[in-house]
């Protein structure tokens, strides 16, 4: 088909147009009313989790944030992942065995629960010492969903270690879970042993943690195991005997008090990471997550209460704060990784928090005329001036 005199001028004032709409408004063309940004940063909300400190956009009535000793925390929104408050939330720290949600999330879909392995001796080879373990047996079978009840309520390396054997080894699995942490927006994570045993170069950060949290609350099985109280794990002998979650927030031993509506996920403590902990809570059809790590007071249940006192404040804060970042931010970041995106969203940082939300007539505007003064230039160069009697639109 031959395009005619006005298909072609048509054509390239449309183009001119659009050139001209990108060029004076990029941010309209992706922001504007019904269109989905997807899972990019904004400006000032994003930009606020890489700058050290504490951060909250509180409006009227909103309670005070509380005061935690954790080096990093974080709380947000389970199911639409708006960050309500953190404090340094992408400083890189010590996971030591909340790292083990991230295992999970890796390992788990292509486990069935239903599997019998009998533990081979050089699967529990390797084991850090000092380790947590649940009491994983050389030669004795066990099905996975008796290897996930140590990993989850017993922080057990020696179950991680044979699930890591059957998912391919654990420099494959260590890989494989850098690999499951960057498609989850988890930018901050270096996985060196994938039970989070302390291990040179191995970090995570609050925002990382609070990632992994609320993806296994996605998984009805990773949920099921992460809010289970006890269990029954094989013996040696072939009998069985009960396991307890460590998770003293969920099973309120040890003198902490169970938390109200407390669903999961894990905790963990190393000699170098400290205690670390991503707590999940629903109450009244609400669901939120928190990552405490590393508290510095010297009461020794902190890590619990710390974040008791965060999940009242999110559970109170409830439509009386303005989020502060999304946990979705970087699933779609810059060229660059993390560093860049930082730069990137610090330079435009001294934009006011609602310049997202200012009219674009200015854009349509200029993109029209712009539009308009192409298609003109066109008409002169192709065609000379237009004739008087020319059909005009």
């Amino acid at each position: 088909m031959t395009i005619g005199f006005a298909s072609r001028a048509a054509v390239s004032g449309c183009a001119l147009c659009a050139a001209g709409l990108l060029a004076l408004a990029p941010a309209a063309a992706t922001t504007g009313p019904g269109v989905d940004p997807g899972p990019r940063t904004t400006d000032a909300p994003a930009s606020l989790l890489y700058r050290p400190g504490t951060h909250v956009r509180p409006r009227a009535g909103a309670p005070e944030v509380p005061d935690l000793s954790a080096r990093s925390w974080l709380i947000a929104d389970a199911d639409s992942g708006a960050v309500l408050a953190a404090h340094d939330a992408h400083r890189r720290l010590p996971p030591a065995s909340t790292l083990k949600t991230l295992f999970a999330l890796t390992v788990m879909p292509g486990l069935p629960s239903g599997i019998r392995h009998r533990v081979d001796p050089e699967e529990l080879e390797g084991i850090g010492p000092g380790s947590s373990l649940v009491g994983v047996a050389e030669n004795r079978t066990y099905r996975v969903s008796d290897l996930w009840n140590g990993v989850f309520l017993n922080s057990g390396n020696d179950a991680v270690h044979v699930l890591a054997a059957l998912n391919g080894g654990w420099r494959v699995t260590a890989e494989r879970m850098e690999e499951k942490a960057r498609a989850l927006g988890a930018r901050d994570t270096r996985v060196k042993s994938p039970d989070g045993y302390d291990a040179p170069g191995q970090v995570s950060s609050a925002f990382d943690l609070a990632v992994f949290g609320r993806a296994g609350l996605r998984s009805p099985e990773f949920a099921e195991y992460c809010a289970r109280a006890e269990a029954a794990f094989p013996a040696r002998d072939g009998g069985s005997y009960p396991i307890v979650n460590t998770n003293r927030l969920l099973t309120g031993a040890d003198g902490v008090a169970p938390y109200r509506g407390l669903i999961g996920v894990k905790n963990g403590y190393t000699s170098h990471a400290g205690n670390t902990l991503v707590a999940a809570a629903r109450r009244d059809g609400r669901t939120l997550v928190a990552t405490v790590m590393n508290p510095r007071s010297d009461e020794g249940h902190a890590v619990y209460e710390e974040a008791r006192d965060l999940l009242d404040w999110g559970f109170e804060a409830a439509g009386r704060v303005s989020p502060v970042g999304s946990l979705d931010a970087l699933r779609s970041a810059p060229p660059g990784g993390p560093e860049a995106e930082a730069v990137a969203v610090s330079a435009s940082a001294s934009r006011e928090d609602d310049s997202d939300e200012r009219p674009v007539w200015w854009t349509i505007t200029g993109a029209g005329l712009l539009g308009g003064a192409g298609v003109a230039v066109y008409l002169r160069l192709r065609w000379g001036p237009v004739p008087k009697d020319s059909p005009r639109s």
